[in-house]
């Protein structure tokens, strides 16, 4: 990309989330959600993801297959809800610290945050893209625990500072995905902080075979290594979007990281356990599970 093209798309962003930012949540998410909802009607292969992953998700466990009208109208209740989430995402920044607060409940979990970082050992949370983590990360954030996590870097690098400026605004600490992020995020754990790890997609391709929903599938080795290398405590964790304009702040207990045999058994006993968290978290939300790529590995033919 060109720098003239760079410098256009950091000044459309720039500008799209300055003006989201002047309108209250509620009504930037009421603008959002009927945007989303007519780009569910868009076919193609993002869309035959989604589709793919929503029938995963229902027909889990069942004995019968998914009526399809039922399905389509998951799918248009998955693009509003990730339309609700960028709306909240880009005004979240400019909202008054004490309405986020005061829209962030800890439904469960408080405690194994508080519980974890009393240990001194750091704490790695364990984040599917379910809800919004990013309100997740505010409310740690207020209760004296700013979270540290990786993002992919931007281009051009003024979007991804203007990204991590506004983040850093609500609590959050953003690492650029570099070679010097393992470095950070192990210097936050000795420092006994708290790390974020979105844990549901593969994007380098060496991923641990787990069963998801019942499917095969491969999630990244970060979480578990990290924990297993450190000492530090996992735990999985998610932000609900709801009820209401409200979030739903979910913590689990602790994911059992003791050293048990080699390195590599280990890493994939402790993903499955994660697969597993994250089997029961997508239940309670389908349509808040924001993937949009395929998560499950093609079965070979039959033929």
């Amino acid at each position: 990309m060109s720098d003239s093209a760079d410098r256009r798309r950091f000044l459309l962003w720039k500008t799209l989330g300055t003006l989201l930012e002047q309108l209250p949540v509620q009504v930037a998410v009421h603008l959002a959600e009927p945007i989303g909802w007519l780009a569910s009607y868009k076919k193609g292969p993002t869309r035959d993801t989604v589709e793919a992953n929503l029938r995963a998700i229902l027909e889990d466990g069942s004995t019968t297959e998914i009526d399809e009208a039922l399905l389509q109208r998951w799918v248009r209740r998955y693009y509003a809800s990730y339309a609700r989430y960028w709306a909240e995402g880009a005004t979240l920044p400019a909202i008054h610290p004490g309405i986020v607060h005061s829209r962030g409940m800890f439904v469960e979990g408080e405690d194994h945050i508080r519980e974890a970082i009393a240990l001194g050992k750091g704490v790695v949370i364990a984040l599917p893209h379910i809800g919004s983590w990013e309100w997740g990360g505010a409310q740690l954030a207020r209760i004296g625990f700013p979270m540290t996590a990786v993002a992919e870097e931007l281009e051009p690098p003024e979007l991804f500072s203007w990204f991590v400026e506004k983040r850093e605004a609500i609590g959050l600490i953003i690492e650029p995905l570099n070679a010097d992020a393992g470095k950070k995020l192990l210097a936050t754990l000795r420092d006994g902080g708290v790390v974020g790890l979105l844990c549901d997609r593969d994007l380098v391709g060496d991923g641990i075979e787990v069963t998801l929903l019942g499917q095969d599938a491969k999630l990244p080795a970060g979480p578990a290594t990290i924990a297993l290398r450190t000492g530090a405590v996992l735990l999985p964790g998610v932000a609900y979007s709801g009820p209401g304009r409200d979030h739903s702040i979910y913590v689990g207990p602790p994911i059992d990281v003791t050293r048990q045999g080699k390195l590599r058994s280990d890493i994939t006993r402790i993903t499955q356990l994660l697969a597993d968290e994250m089997t029961a978290l997508i239940r309670r939300a389908p349509e808040q599970w924001h993937v949009f790529v395929p998560p499950f590995q093609e079965k070979p033919s039959s033929s």
